[in-house]
């Protein structure tokens, strides 16, 4: 089955993300997700097939905590909370969201509550935080 078929087929698992930030959350068409990710995510080389590869690239920060404190921390200190936000998750057949910064940072907890690994693009920062879970946040500039 084509990744175009299958995305976003299932967006009720991020159902308690979408009702706790309402009408702030917009859920992106495979379009949409495609261009964000044609500029962040897809900048970055692939170990396996759900971490990024960041050999190479500017981390601004790794750590081995993995709870919604850590990722509002992180999203606080590398976004203005205006800033659009990205967030994919590990399977796309769970549609991308784009948000505020603001409010990834106040939801943390429960944008991490639904997948194993997620990835949050700052758009205006050009910075992309990878969550691992177990393993923690990897934070970094995504390469030009």
């Amino acid at each position: 089955m084509s990744a175009r078929v299958n995305y976003g087929t299932h967006p009720a698992a991020i159902a308690k993300v979408l009702d706790a930030v309402g009408d702030a959350a917009m859920v992106l068409s495979y379009e949409e997700d495609r261009a964000f990710a044609a500029v962040s995510l897809n900048r970055f080389g692939a170990i396996g097939s759900v971490r990024l590869d960041w050999h190479g690239v500017e981390v601004l920060e790794r750590s081995d905590v993995f709870d919604g404190g850590q990722l509002r921390r992180m999203v606080r200190g590398y976004a203005d909370a205006s800033e659009l936000a990205v967030v994919f998750w590990g399977n796309l057949a769970v549609p991308s969201v784009a948000l505020e910064a603001g409010m990834v940072a106040v939801h943390a907890e429960t944008v991490l509550e639904y997948s194993a690994e997620c990835w949050i693009y700052l758009v205006d920062s050009g910075v992309l935080i990878e969550f691992q879970d177990g393993e923690g946040f990897t934070a970094g500039r995504v390469p030009g």
